[in-house]
């Protein structure tokens, strides 16, 4: 069986691929190895898929980690305005929420993976259940792929789009890594990245499944320099810290092994200090016999008291007109400066995104093509790129999906 371009991988990248790729004319074929395409883009955004950012493309560059000038030509080709008026061509309107994350308006992820299924409809061939064995190779050029099962497709061109290993029940289990290797790329280590993160302290898992609201989170590094510092929710976890800002924070912490990070939470951040002190008082002053333990419904969730009561080292049943400005002044500090220190990530399986992968100085930026295997190209999170949360990092995978099926589309067909 014949085709033009082959797409390996029926995620974010390889649908926009595959689809780009059958519009500038190729005969293309998508293979995907799940029984249907989008596993991972059916689930993101808790479902909502938050598709991308309505920031200006230049602002990209600063919530990409690595190098983000390689992007530079894929942003340029197809940009965030390209790809919300692509999704509005198949139907599928648009909105900008806190922070510009995009999503659809109907707040379904599966209008996304629809659009893209329509947007793919134009190729010659889509075939599930299709497990790529190995890449076929001869005389330094890509001619096609052998299946799992055996059987030989050939093409003038291929496309390795088969995600990073996070998410591995997706179908994001490593392959490209392997194929991107046969054919003499080096592999940046793959590690987690927009990760929960497991603490040395235990006390998070006696209050695992709380959620804060509203709250301040600073990451630091071992000599106290501030790597990430938001607002907004987290969550406690059995192992330690989990929720938008940790995840977040977890893209800016890249050294595990030489670093110690911290977490630090302000509990309450519309308060200073000399604020909250006065706040405590008063509480205190409406109930002054009451004991310590039971003073603090208003300020803290019930779960939470506990520790806090224990951090502080104030007895929990001395009376609130006891406790002295020394204690307090401590208590305030526990509210604003609540400090844990990171002791790993989770692993690389349930992070959202891979950090690592393909090295991109292998790679043509104008084109996204192999620079030591002619007719081969990658795109989407394969690569070494990745990006912090907001709708960047799905971006990304449309961005290099696009350029690569519309340079893979225009080689195959000599119209370059």
């Amino acid at each position: 069986m014949d085709f033009d371009v082959l797409v390996i991988g029926g995620g974010a990248a390889g649908l926009m691929a595959a689809g780009t790729a059958a519009m500038y004319g190729a005969d293309t074929c998508l293979l995907e190895k799940n029984e249907k395409c989008g596993k991972k883009l059916f689930i993101t955004g808790k479902g909502r898929c938050n598709v991308t950012n309505a920031a200006p493309i230049n602002d990209f560059m600063g919530q990409i980690p690595g190098d983000g000038r390689f992007l530079y030509s894929a942003f340029s080709t197809f940009n965030n305005e390209d790809l919300r008026e692509l999704l509005r061509q198949q139907g599928v309107e648009t909105k900008v929420e806190r922070g510009g994350r995009v999503f659809p308006v109907s707040d379904k992820s599966s209008d996304v993976l629809r659009a893209l299924s329509d947007y793919v409809s134009n190729c010659r061939s889509v075939q599930y259940n299709s497990k790529v064995k190995e890449l076929i190779i001869k005389d330094d050029a890509v001619c096609g792929v052998v299946l799992a099962s055996g059987k030989k497709i050939t093409a003038k061109a291929v496309i390795i789009a088969t995600g990073g290993m996070s998410y591995p029940q997706t179908g994001s289990d490593g392959d490209g890594y392997r194929f991107a290797t046969a054919a003499g790329h080096s592999i940046v280590t793959p590690k987690p990245s927009l990760v929960p993160l497991e603490t040395v302290e235990s006390w998070p898992k006696e209050v695992m499944g709380l959620s804060l609201k509203n709250v301040a989170l600073s990451a630091c590094n071992q000599n106290g320099k501030v790597l990430y510092q938001e607002n907004g929710e987290m969550l406690f976890t059995h192992f330690g810290l989990s929720g938008p800002l940790v995840l977040s924070a977890s893209a800016h912490l890249r050294d595990y092994e030489h670093n110690r990070y911290t977490m630090t939470i302000d509990l309450k951040p519309a308060l200073s200090c000399e604020q909250l002190d006065s706040r405590i008082l008063r509480d205190f002053a409406e109930e002054k016999n009451k004991d310590f333990v039971n003073s603090l419904d208003k300020l803290l969730p019930k779960k939470l008291i506990p520790v806090i009561v224990r951090l502080s080292a104030i007895g929990p049943r001395k009376k609130v007109n006891e406790i002295t400005k020394e204690e307090r002044t401590r208590l305030v500090k526990l509210f604003k400066e609540l400090t844990l220190t990171v002791k790993r990530p989770r692993p690389i399986a349930e992070a959202i995104v891979t950090a690592g992968g393909v090295n991109i100085k292998e790679l043509v930026p104008k084109t996204m093509a192999s620079k030591k295997i002619s007719g081969l190209y990658f795109a989407g999170e394969v690569l070494d790129l990745d990006a912090y949360t907001g709708g960047y990092n799905l971006q990304i995978a449309f961005s290099t999906g696009y350029l690569a099926g519309k340079s893979a589309a225009e080689a195959a067909l000599d119209l370059i």
